[in-house]
């Protein structure tokens, strides 16, 4: 892809109970890529305030041992001319009150071109991410993938998506979806040999010292979760 070409602007949706490792892996490498090709990065959730990773298993255990991210937008104010969309997952999109707690983000994900033909031309989910865009009804009649330890209860809820029990990620069209929690490094590192080039991506994972997976259709974890 020509240089004047290639995407700046990134945004990434968060909610409570967002898993921290689906947000800051991906982000971690585009930090990297950052430091060679300009890039902007956008936060966006329901308000301001700070978005915790706190999830109902740890209150059910009496834990506190949460992190927290300061959003830079919120769904009211988001930048119209985003490039690449993140959508992380997490045990805060799960449960019998998800629909409920999930419901600012899926209106603002409706309201957004996502078929690549507008400003945004990717969107990349990481775990159960995948899900919550499923919502929308993007994902019917596309193939997607999502994590492997929750993969029956995701395709029970979305019967009208062709899910890949055993991808570590899927690319259907502009968009890419990946398996649970770290394959959103890897679908990360996917996406920049994609669109920056397969040397730019391995000098990023080198800088990582981060030994990529590059078979996108052989998860492991499948077989371990017993998806397959």
């Amino acid at each position: 892809m020509p240089a004047n070409s290639l995407p700046s602007k990134i945004g990434v949706i968060i909610f409570p109970g967002f898993h921290l490792l689906d947000y800051a892996g991906p982000l971690d490498a585009l930090n990297i890529l950052s430091a060679d090709h300009p890039l902007t990065l956008c936060t966006i959730a329901a308000t301001l305030d700070p978005v915790p990773t706190q999830n109902s298993l740890q209150d059910k255990q009496g834990s506190q041992f949460s992190q927290s991210i300061v959003p830079t937008h919120t769904f009211d104010n988001a930048p119209d001319d985003l490039e690449v969309l993140l959508l992380p997952g997490g045990i805060g999109s799960r449960g019998p009150e998800s629909d409920k707690w999930m419901k600012p983000q899926v209106e603002y994900l409706k309201r957004l071109d996502l078929s690549g033909k507008g400003s945004i031309k990717w969107v990349l989910t990481v775990c159960t991410g995948s899900e919550i865009l499923a919502r929308t009804g993007l994902l019917d009649g596309r193939r997607a993938t999502t994590n492997k330890r929750a993969f029956g209860d995701v395709k029970a809820k979305h019967p009208n998506v062709e899910w890949v029990a055993k991808a570590r990620w899927v690319v259907d069209g502009n968009i890419w979806t990946s398996s649970g929690i770290s394959a959103g490094i890897d679908v990360t590192f996917a996406w920049i040999a994609e669109v920056f080039g397969e040397e730019t991506a391995q000098y990023v994972a080198d800088r990582s010292e981060y030994e990529r997976n590059v078979d996108a259709g052989n998860d492991r974890y499948a077989e371990r979760w017993g998806t397959v």
